[in-house]
């Protein structure tokens, strides 16, 4: 699936977990999408990223953001807050996908702006179909704006 430009979806992958980023990248596999994956495996690398800074000085900006909660050197917490207060990120909408059920982290994430909070399912056929949906809600359904350069 592709933006009404036949340009593909750059989508950004905040996740620390090597299963779940398999699994992940298995749902685009199965689902045949066409958007580029990106995986970072920490909040300090997403930020790297994002302002493309050491081995990601080429990095696209992306149009779709999975970000895990529970990562090393700044949680997913801090990132969704550093994204959202930056106006030359804030636009990006980012989908909390996580283990965490906990009301309190879905409240937190929210409060903190993030576009959706999805609870990752343990069953892989479970999780490929989240991710699927996800992908589908943000690539067919939603009007994503252009991608624009950082004024960075």
């Amino acid at each position: 699936m592709t933006t009404p430009g036949a340009r593909p979806i750059e989508v950004l992958l905040v996740e620390d977990d090597p299963g779940d980023e398999l699994m992940t990248r298995e749902a685009f596999e199965d689902n045949k999408i066409g958007n580029t994956l990106h995986v970072v495996r920490d909040g300090e690398e997403a930020l790297d990223f994002l302002y493309r800074r050491g081995a990601h000085t080429q990095a696209p900006t992306p149009d779709l953001i999975l970000l895990d909660l529970n990562l090393p050197k700044y949680d997913g917490r801090q990132v969704l807050e550093r994204i959202k207060s930056d106006p030359d990120l804030a636009h990006i909408p980012v989908v909390v996908l996580t283990t965490s059920s906990a009301e309190e982290d879905i409240l937190r994430s929210y409060k903190l702006h993030a576009n959706a909070y999805v609870t990752k399912p343990v069953d892989l056929d479970q999780f490929i179909a989240a991710v699927r949906q996800i992908d589908e809600f943000f690539v067919t359904v939603v009007r994503l704006p252009r991608p624009y350069p950082m004024q960075r």
